[in-house]
């Protein structure tokens, strides 16, 4: 099917399915603004470089007077970001021992700073500059066979471009579009995660223009991934997946459940995307908060991109690969629960459950552990019914009965050395009718 340019078009085009089998995903903010690696303490530390021009002192220009002097610019920076422990094959190893199944790598954020080789941004990106690598080149490479996609994220727009300070519509179709077509041609990713569409609608950034192409010429057209942010009246509404940002879709709406869109929930482990030494240990969600949120999302029909944000010399912090770890050996023992799962019907949401279906199965996810009895409200009690607890060793039968039409678990005394779950436990239901 060739796709018109026009959003009635476009917008027909579904999301592949893989995409919705995945589940979770890792983003990855890095770049420049790991150097300073400092924000407020709820702020976006990959805004320094447009914080430090506000004309209102703030936490990162008081920062930046006291810790860089009043002579260093942001751009100065890139002779600090030498990324001199960066490994990539490190890197896929975490991601891929994660269990996530894909990647979004900031491949060029607000301030412009590509992390590739590119024709398209002479001295301001990581091949020409700084430590003079292709990152992206490298990141996908070391993917390769580890059943991880690679995808990026990208800036529509560049706080800073004199092209774009001047005519946005020019720097779109000059700038931008060829570079995101060197993007995608070059690097061939799963995702294309745009942001920073805000400022003018889809018509200046001729985004319709670049997703027939993207949809009909290029040479990821059958699986790519887009999502939503291609201007300011889209978000939401028009494009790939939908995207939530820490729970809302633009800061003030939520995304309606009616939708049918699969969507994605991206967030930092903390407040920021890209590394804030400013954040402490209790800044950070727990393993049992961010698999609870998987879960949650999931029983949606969403995804989860949770964020990392790696340290100016390459390396992910300790505690946000630990939690990464959690996740993996969760989902190591209860994926079936998640992954290629859809929502389950109309599944009310219970305190402390939720539900996905798979195949013949359903799961109900319980966020602490199951002692005694417990009823499921939206499981219809059948006599045929069977419970199975994801991750088990003891041997211990559920027995299962009817509470009002709803379908009631008893469970035995489950010694926990015998469980090898943590934190939320999965049981299989099988026969459920319906």
């Amino acid at each position: 099917m060739l796709y018109e340019k026009n959003w009635a078009s476009l917008n027909t085009r579904p999301v592949p399915a893989w995409f919705e089998d995945a589940k979770f995903g890792i983003f990855i903010h890095w770049g420049l603004y790991s150097v300073p690696a400092f924000a407020g303490k709820t702020d976006y530390a990959e805004w320094y470089g447009w914080n430090l021009r506000s004309e209102k002192e703030n936490a990162t220009t008081a920062f930046h007077k006291r810790v860089c002097g009043g002579k260093k610019q942001y751009a100065d920076f890139v002779a600090d970001f030498q990324a001199e422990l960066f490994d990539a094959g490190e890197w896929a190893d975490i991601f891929r021992r994660s269990g996530a199944k894909y990647i979004n790598f900031v491949s060029k954020h607000h301030d412009g700073f590509c992390m590739f080789k590119t024709a398209h941004a002479w001295n301001w990106n990581s091949f020409d500059v700084g430590p003079h690598r292709d990152f992206c080149a490298e990141l996908s490479r070391a993917l390769e066979n580890t059943g991880v996609r690679f995808g990026v994220y990208h800036s529509i727009y560049e706080w800073f471009h004199p092209l774009y300070l001047e005519n946005p519509e020019r720097y779109a179709v000059e700038h931008l579009l060829p570079m995101l077509k060197e993007l995608v041609e070059t690097y061939r990713p799963a995702t294309l995660f745009t942001d920073g569409e805000w400022s003018h609608p889809s018509a200046v950034w001729h985004s319709e223009e670049f997703l027939q192409w993207l949809y009909n010429e290029s040479s990821v057209r059958d699986f790519i991934v887009p999502n939503d942010r291609w201007g300011s009246e889209t978000r939401g509404r028009l494009g790939g997946n939908f995207t939530t940002e820490y729970g809302t879709i633009d800061g003030k709406r939520t995304l309606d459940d009616g939708d049918g869109r699969p969507f994605e929930e991206c967030r930092g482990i903390g407040h920021s995307f890209g590394l804030n030494r400013n954040e402490r240990a209790e800044d950070y969600l727990s393993a049992a908060e961010l698999i609870w949120m998987l879960c949650d999302l999931v029983s949606k029909g969403g995804n989860l991109l949770l964020n990392v944000g790696p340290s100016a010399d390459g390396k992910i912090p300790p505690l946000m690969e630990e939690r990464l770890l959690q996740i993996g050996r969760w989902l190591a023992v209860n994926g079936e629960a998640i992954y290629g799962s859809r929502r389950y019907g109309g599944a009310a949401e219970e305190d402390e459950v939720r539900y996905t279906k798979r195949g013949g199965f359903v799961y109900a996810l319980l966020n602490a552990f199951p002692f005694g009895a417990r009823t499921l409200k939206s499981v219809p009690f059948a006599p045929e019914t069977r419970a199975i607890l994801l991750g088990d060793d003891s041997g211990a039968e559920i027995q299962t009965g009817d509470d009002n039409g709803s379908l009631r678990l008893c469970f035995p005394p489950l010694p926990p050395d015998a469980q090898k779950s943590r934190y939320v436990y999965a049981v299989r239901l099988e026969n459920v009718r319906g």
